[in-house]
């Protein structure tokens, strides 16, 4: 029996959050909208109004991306938004300079999680050795799927998004290939909506012109390093040695380096694996001080406790490394953790850990961010955790 060739796709919702807002808000379709930060007075005020009416709020009842103030950040926006140079990660104050009359909405994780859940049900129903890599994205093994192998794999491509669309009523691109680094880059050649195929043949013509970036691992300063040897797209890396790439990068790096020009990649699609860690983090909408904001950072501060440990009962784990992020105003990021006897979930244990590792960091300048998280996990058996039920110390800034 003669082994098919490895199809794999790398599927890609399109604009996921902001899509999700317009299955709700159908008349801001078109519009440019940006998604960040959390509920403010305004939205609860319209929902209120609204109430089960959603659809008929007029457009210009919604909040305007330039009277918003704070320090919130966009999660992401519609491609209405994008054409402005507005983009994920991006401060709202920044945004509110070169899109003021764009829509804001608030972030809705429980909703996009629902979604997330939906789609790839989906995805499972038809093609089931799929590895979930977050919650609007996914890698496929169309390799012995039937249909999977029909036009490089363009058939179960187009089953798949339509099988979405009529669920979910989202749109999804997609980029099939010989593996997941060279599926991911395709996933991005037709959005939205697009399927893209890429077959062994086509590396040179498809794949070299492109930047290196484009390599899913390739960073900014990677990016830097390569372009000081005069190492712009994927092309020029593939043209540079094994031997020269590993004498500047490092015996894996450039060994990397050199196998992703080349279109190298023999990863399999993984259905299930293990967490490193758990965590959650938050960014204030203001500067807070641990002498002034005390009050209001403890209470933060424990709900984030609160929410790792509710990640990991859900999921089923328990963790040893208990660690903390704080990023000050001048964006200096400061990291603590520390390793108990016992594994746990418990929340009171955990803020308990935290804060020890918050006397080991300066506390002096005004926060814009922090963070709590659970590392070194291992599934929960069920048995007792460490230190449950005890009482909560307070927090100590």
């Amino acid at each position: 029996m003669i082994a098919q060739p490895r199809r794999i796709a790398h599927l890609d919702m399109d604009a996921f959050y902001a899509s999700v807002e317009l299955l709700r808000y159908p008349q801001l379709t078109g519009l440019p909208v940006v998604i960040g930060g959390g509920r403010r007075q305004h939205d609860d005020a319209l929902a209120a109004a609204y109430a089960g009416r959603l659809a008929e709020i007029p457009p210009a009842a919604f909040p305007r991306l330039k009277d918003y103030v704070g320090r919130g950040v966009i999660t992401t926006a519609t491609y209405a938004a994008r054409q402005f140079g507005v983009g994920s990660a991006m401060g709202l104050m920044k945004a509110a300079r070169l899109c003021p009359e764009a829509i804001l909405l608030p972030v809705d994780f429980a909703e996009y999680r629902r979604y997330s859940r939906r789609f790839k049900e989906v995805i499972l129903s038809i093609a089931p050795v799929m590895e979930d890599r977050g919650v609007d994205e996914v890698y496929i093994d169309f390799t012995q799927v039937p249909g999977g192998q029909r036009e490089g794999g363009r058939v179960l491509a187009r089953l798949i998004q339509k099988s979405i669309h009529e669920a979910t009523g989202l749109t999804c691109s997609i980029g099939v290939a010989p593996n997941k680094l060279i599926a991911k880059m395709a996933s991005e050649f037709d959005k939205p909506n697009g399927i893209s195929i890429v077959q062994p043949g086509d590396l040179q013509a498809r794949i070299w012109p492109l930047a290196c970036r484009k390599i899913n691992g390739i960073g900014p300063k990677t990016n830097e390093r390569l372009q000081a040897h005069g190492i712009h797209t994927i092309g020029d890396l593939a043209a540079r040695p094994r031997d020269w790439l590993v004498a500047h990068f490092g015996k894996a790096s450039g060994a990397w380096l050199h196998d992703a020009a080349w279109g190298r990649d023999e990863r399999p699609v993984v259905t299930e694996s293990e967490p490193v860690s758990m965590s959650r983090e938050t960014t204030f909408e203001r500067d807070l001080h641990a002498v002034s904001d005390k009050a209001l950072l403890g209470e933060i501060f424990t709900t984030l406790c609160q929410q790792v440990a509710q990640d990991l009962a859900a999921k089923g784990y328990k963790g040893r490394t208990i660690g903390i992020k704080l990023r000050y105003a001048d964006f200096q990021t400061a990291t603590r953790d520390q390793t108990i006897d016992q594994p746990t979930r418990d929340a009171a244990t955990i803020r308990r850990a935290a804060g020890q590792c918050l006397k080991r960091v300066p506390l002096t300048k005004r926060l814009r961010l922090l963070g709590v998280r659970v590392g070194k996990l291992q599934p929960d058996d069920g048995g007792a955790q460490a230190g449950e039920g005890e009482a909560e110390e307070p927090l100590l800034l």
